[in-house]
């Protein structure tokens, strides 16, 4: 967890670039569901960081729910973005609190993380596809490290 997360302090973002932003920091850190809907088409498609495959805002919404909900304080730290037309990518490092049972590994109560490469595909101002890339392996060996 060395690489430092960027500072939007002063910085102006591009729109596409702000609802990135906004995804992690507003919508996920502090799991506001209500933010779906401002940022996503309604049948948007989802691949996310630890595997899952989904469709619209309502089963967005539960993969919300069983992330937060297997890591306390969950956080994302946005370590950069790139932007090419309507697109968006970078490099986010996922982390919390191990508290639920997640990978068949039972909570341990400490700190692990995982990094994820989203790519954000945007339909005029929201996003209509979101395609996150996951260090499964790694996060599954840090839960067992801790499990031990």
């Amino acid at each position: 967890m060395d690489e430092p997360a960027l500072d939007f302090s002063g910085v102006t973002l591009s729109p596409q670039k702000e609802t990135v932003r906004a995804f992690y920091k507003d919508m996920w850190d502090h799991a506001d569901k209500s933010l779906i809907p401002r940022i996503f088409h309604e049948g948007f498609t989802f691949r996310g960081s630890l595997g899952p495959v989904l469709v619209g805002h309502e089963q967005f919404a539960g993969y919300v729910d069983y992330v937060t909900g297997a890591f306390d304080k969950y956080t994302t730290d946005i370590i950069a973005m790139i932007e090419e037309g309507d697109r968006v990518s970078g490099k986010m490092r996922f982390h919390g609190l191990h508290r639920k049972e997640i990978f068949g590994v039972p909570p341990s109560g400490r700190h692990v993380w995982w990094t994820g490469m989203p790519i954000f595909t945007f339909d005029g101002p929201k996003v209509r596809d979101l395609y996150v890339l996951g260090d499964i392996f790694g996060l599954i060996g840090r839960l067992k490290d801790n499990a031990a």
